[in-house]
């Protein structure tokens, strides 16, 4: 039945999950390394070999989470918006586009979301916003499932509360771990041209824009291979569904749609609708001719949906 989900459905595997089949792997697109913003503030004060933070800007906190081996250069030109209004806080993950990774074959996303709210309390941050794209998304989900009192409300871009439903609506975390266990090794096993090959084929599904496909792959083959190798595992068994129902915080779950290589909308509104269905009060907005780079692919309807998040 997997097997047959890749097969039946590659544009919204690859627009939604970011994962692209190739021979003989997995390949999931990421970016590109830039250097830190010129106007970048001091963070403050924090040490922890999980993420990173840059801090630009002053205002109500807003935290943006990229996804899976991205750079937090994925959210600049949102960050460099927003800053006139926002204090807003890039974070960039460990093990993900250059940033060092020190836990080998160790656990990536629960300690991450403790480091997460370690942030938030230890810098005096009042229930900031959390914006996460895809894995990062979850990320914010999972955040304000653990730790409610901590965040405001969270906006999920192109993410679902359980990755590996895009497999079908049967599928549980354990029918999954099969496959997770095969993405992983996917991370580990090529060598680097056949990895750099891979990320490229697996960037066209992922962001119509050329630029952000190049960057998507350079961030990819500047990651920690072991840390995309757990993170993945991870991010593909873990279900946050189970919790929805009893969350608080507000939640705005925004999904792409591309009726040319992309997710078509039928199928995409089909999906969010039913992974969500248990959040109350959960407001689902579709962008269309996009992929799942959505600030980059529709920068400007981005923009407006975040200010309306960010309004109510």
């Amino acid at each position: 039945m997997l097997n047959a989900f890749f097969k039946a459905r590659p544009r919204l595997r690859a627009a939604l999950f970011g994962l692209a089949v190739c021979a003989p792997c997995f390949a999931v697109g990421v970016g590109q390394a830039f250097a830190q913003a010129p106007d970048a503030v001091a963070a403050p004060a924090f040490d922890s070999d999980r993420m990173s933070v840059e801090v630009v800007g002053s205002g109500p906190d807003v935290i943006l989470i990229p996804g899976f081996a991205s750079s937090r250069e994925v959210w600049r030109t949102e960050a460099d918006r927003l800053k006139a209004t926002h204090r807003v806080h890039l974070v960039q993950l460990a093990g993900f586009a250059g940033e060092p990774w020190t836990h080998a074959d160790g656990p990536f996303v629960a300690p991450m979301i403790e480091e997460l709210a370690r942030y938030i309390r230890d810098t005096g941050l009042e229930k900031p916003a959390v914006i996460g794209h895809s894995m990062g998304g979850l990320s914010g989900i999972l955040l304000a499932q653990a730790h409610p009192d901590l965040v405001g409300r969270v906006m999920s871009v192109d993410s679902l509360p359980f990755f590996s439903a895009l497999f079908g609506p049967q599928v549980t975390a354990e029918m999954a771990r099969p496959f997770a266990d095969q993405a992983a090794q996917s991370m580990l096993n090529p060598d680097a041209d056949a990895f750099r090959a891979g990320q490229a084929q697996g960037a066209v599904g992922l962001a119509r824009d050329p630029a952000t496909r190049s960057a998507m792959v350079d961030w990819s083959m500047a990651s920690d291979r072991q840390a995309l190798a757990s993170a993945i595992r991870e991010v593909m068994t873990t279900d946050a569904r189970p919790a929805l129902a009893n969350m608080t915080t507000p939640v705005w779950a925004i999904y792409a749609s591309d009726a040319n290589g992309g997710a078509p909308a039928a199928m995409a509104d089909g999906l969010w609708t039913r992974e969500y269905a248990t959040l109350p009060g959960v407001h689902l907005e579709r962008v269309d001719d996009s992929r799942h780079f959505i600030m980059a692919d529709q920068p400007e309807r981005f923009a407006a949906i975040v200010d309306r998040f960010l309004a109510e």
